[in-house]
């Protein structure tokens, strides 16, 4: 490539985001170079500006939900890989990407997205807030190039419920309640009613988050203490599966009364501290209590083929574009949670 260097955002401390020129970084054996057309802003990178995360150190660069154009590969490259070809960006690291020996036990057994040391492109490696990222092939998984960047830098949240929602083991008709209605909530309330749920509640704080899922067709509640009640009223006793989408505290001690007799509880939402919860509630109602972290590769390709064939109808959703050079702005507005489904940054298009 001509070009040497490129324009990237760096986390520089609590609350700093700082603009930078490195290098264009080199393709090695087993990576290709990707051009970033989008990059998704979501809450893990909130905490990172904020400082809250453990593992990001000052000085990396940004950004794990992404997606862009292969560039450069090396000879050996798959041709599904060639350069030209649309690209979303899967940004777990296990240990087995590291090629570490030996491997830690969920990766030997087939189950690397809860890899004992797992990583993360933006975390522990560069990330997708600049020009250009050398990931590893395995990480690039090819888009069907009709597809906008603007839907499929959607891939990874959008993996995630997917996720979620087969863990939930929901089966059709189940009624189904969603705490949060972010973008998180969101998909997993359009995930579990592609999947044949009957009745699907969400419950937000936000007003704008809830008159966004009513224009989706979804029964929407406001957060609050009556808020269980409610989902028992609706459902007749309690819904057969309720997702914890929102990782806060007062929601893990209201999805206990939400869910029903032997009904499925899925916590997707990430907590940042071990928040109280009602086991009591579990045992006496012999609820399960299902756990669920990020996605698997199955789960990532299943979201791009719904992405592909806009089996949800992502590509209508509201989102907002920044350039690189606003990406303070949007880091601020994606804290706001209102006017955009998804808040995304374009390093390579400024006048966008």
């Amino acid at each position: 490539m001509s070009t040497e260097t490129m324009r990237a955002i760096r986390w520089a401390g609590p609350g700093e985001l700082a603009e930078d020129t490195v290098p264009v970084p080199v393709p090695g054996p087993g990576r290709v170079l990707v051009r970033v057309e989008r990059v998704g802003i979501c809450g893990s990178d909130l905490a990172i500006r904020r400082g809250e995360h453990a593992r990001a150190r000052p000085g990396v660069i940004v950004g794990h939900e992404f997606a862009g154009v292969v560039v450069a590969a090396p000879g050996d490259t798959a041709p599904a890989l060639a350069p030209g070809t649309s690209v979303a960006v899967r940004p777990l690291i296990a240990c087995r990407d590291r090629g570490t020996t030996p491997l830690c036990g969920p990766c030997a057994s087939g189950s690397p997205h809860v890899c004992a040391s797992l990583g993360l492109y933006g975390v522990d490696e560069p990330g997708g807030l600049a020009q250009y990222v050398a990931v590893r092939t395995e990480a690039a998984h090819p888009v069907r190039g009709d597809v906008p960047a603007d839907v499929a830098v959607l891939a990874e949240p959008l993996a995630v419920a997917v996720h979620a929602v087969a863990r939930s083991g929901l089966r059709p008709g189940a009624t189904v309640a969603v705490f949060g209605a972010g973008p998180i909530g969101l998909f997993t309330a359009l995930v579990a009613r592609y999947r044949g749920a009957g009745r699907v509640i969400l419950v937000e704080p936000n007003d704008w988050r809830r008159r966004t899922a009513e224009g989706r067709g979804f029964t929407v509640l406001a957060a609050g203490s009556e808020a269980p009640a409610r989902v028992r009223e609706l459902t007749g006793g309690g819904a057969d599966i309720v997702f914890d989408s929102a990782g806060h505290a007062a929601v893990a001690l209201q999805v206990t009364e939400a869910a029903r007799i032997q009904g499925t509880i899925v916590v997707a939402g990430v907590h940042k501290t071990p928040p109280a919860v009602d086991l009591r509630g579990v045992n006496f109602a012999e609820q399960t209590l299902i756990g669920t972290r990020v996605y698997s590769r199955e789960d990532f390709l299943t979201a791009i083929g719904l992405l592909e064939k806009d089996e949800l109808g992502l590509a209508s959703l509201p989102t907002t574009t920044y350039p690189l050079s606003a990406s303070q702005d949007a880091f601020d507005a994606a804290g706001l949670g209102e006017g955009s489904v998804k808040i995304l940054i374009a390093p390579n298009h400024d006048g966008s």
